[in-house]
């Protein structure tokens, strides 16, 4: 877990109050000269971020006059975090080291001599004192840069890694569309095919309305095929449209295509939420699919209406009068229904009825409706 940073304005704030605290160690009050500028050097601090090399300015002459050189090295060491100018560094500290090493008689200095081991000692200690400020900012500007660098190379690799998934999305879409067209396409567009050439040479009346059947079908499969295929081949470029969702308007062109006889009787306001239009559309569609599939010859009822409290999706079917043939199916519709029912706060039910035949039920709230 990062700690957090204190507040610029707190650590200032601090950073003055120790600069003060230094002033009245070793500042004599009734020294007015040296007092003014340790007051200048400790206030000046509060410029380090934006005038760093001015607040050092400000502040050293108070290494000249006083004791008090803790808001010197405060500002040296600002700098030092600042700026890459080394050669400025350097002479910024050996001017800090002459100063502090300069004992100020007033009105003249006093020069310390490095000759003597006891001054050489103290210029010794002088330089190290000022070299450490500046060694200290430069370490954490380089640890700040460091940082930033490390930054920048995550964000570059978390690209990359993007880019590469993208990529890998990118083939895998144009192989399912290439499956797609080269398998799936060509299957289904044998069997309009097909089903047209019955459709022609075929007698019986019942057989040619079956194949005209398959053959549209097929050909509306194969349109939404060439359109999913367009859809995965665009991995990669321009969001694609995808096909028009449906909605209670097309209801009955659902039914008359469906291939099977059914009565629908709708009573709905015409501004529902297209949410609630697809769930009922998909519920008609399941049911009239399922009836096909497993009871051939029945006739089915479709009755769609509201009341105060619900709106309401019921389709009858009669008991079959045809063998069921035994097609492909995953038995997933009816749990799709459920979870988009749910979704809107309805439920779907279904179970047969006492004639043989089957009923499915979709009861959404009335709220859902508005």
């Amino acid at each position: 877990m990062m700690r957090r940073r204190p507040p610029p304005l707190l650590f200032d704030v601090a950073l003055v109050v120790a600069a003060l605290l230094d002033i009245w160690v070793h500042v004599d009050s009734e020294d007015h000269v040296a007092m003014a500028c340790a007051l200048l050097a400790a206030f000046a601090l509060l410029l380090r971020r934006h005038l760093p090399l001015l607040t050092y300015l400000l502040a050293l002459p108070a290494t000249l006059v006083t004791d008090a050189v803790f808001a010197t090295l405060a500002a040296l060491y600002a700098l030092a975090t600042l700026t890459r100018h080394r050669v400025l560094l350097a002479g910024c500290a050996a001017v800090f080291m002459i100063s502090d090493t300069t004992a100020w008689s007033w009105p003249t200095p006093e020069f310390t001599d490095p000759m003597n081991s006891s001054d050489l000692i103290t210029i010794t200690y002088s330089l190290a004192t000022a070299a450490a400020p500046v060694f200290l900012g430069q370490l954490v500007q380089a640890r700040r840069e460091l940082a930033l660098r490390l930054s920048e190379i995550t964000e570059a690799r978390e690209s990359e890694r993007q880019l590469l998934a993208q990529s890998v999305l990118a083939k895998e879409r144009a192989q399912l569309a290439r499956e797609m067209h080269d398998v799936v396409s060509h299957q289904v567009s044998l069997i309009a095919v097909r089903a047209g050439a019955l459709q022609v040479g075929s007698r019986d009346p019942e057989t040619k309305r079956a194949a005209a059947d398959i053959r549209r079908l097929g050909v509306q499969t194969l349109d939404e095929l060439r359109h999913m295929v367009g859809v995965l081949r665009a991995a990669g470029s321009r969001p694609t449209e995808l096909t028009p969702q449906p909605s209670l308007a097309g209801l009955p062109q659902l039914v008359e295509g469906s291939g099977v006889e059914a009565e629908l009787r709708t009573d709905l306001p015409d501004d529902l939420p297209p949410t609630v239009q697809r769930a009922v559309y998909r519920t008609v569609q399941e049911a009239l699919t399922n009836v096909h599939k497993h009871a051939p010859g029945a006739r089915a009822t479709i009755g769609i209406g509201h009341t105060d409290e619900a709106l309401y999706v019921v389709v009858t079917n009669s008991a079959p009068s045809l063998p069921a043939l035994p097609l492909p199916g995953a038995h997933h519709g009816l749990v799709g229904l459920r979870q988009r029912a749910e979704l809107l706060g309805g439920s779907v039910t279904a179970d047969l009825t006492a004639d043989g035949g089957y009923e499915l039920r979709l009861e959404l709230p009335a709220q859902d409706t508005s």
